[in-house]
């Protein structure tokens, strides 16, 4: 799975404060909402979300890289815009 990707569903996931509303927003399945949130925590060897069957709160890293991860995702949102300006 691709790293941005992955990082776009778990700030989505941040952001609507559920796996379910991302996954509604992203028009994916609830389960792979989950498997791009578990694959980055995975990947990082650390939990981003704690998270039960009624809710989820974000640990102090998952804040922290929640936070790193908007800025990723803005800067490379705004790489995409200067390549569409040459057109």
């Amino acid at each position: 799975m691709d790293r941005l990707e992955s990082m776009e569903v778990f700030v989505k996931a941040v952001d609507l404060g559920s796996f379910a509303a991302a996954a509604a927003a992203l028009d994916l399945s609830g389960p792979m909402v989950g498997k791009h949130v578990r694959l980055l925590e995975e990947r990082l060897g650390v939990r981003l979300i704690n998270r039960t069957t009624r809710r989820q709160s974000l640990t102090d890293f998952g804040r922290a890289y929640y936070e790193r991860c908007r800025i990723v995702l803005a800067e490379a949102e705004a790489a995409d815009a200067l390549a569409a300006d040459q057109l």
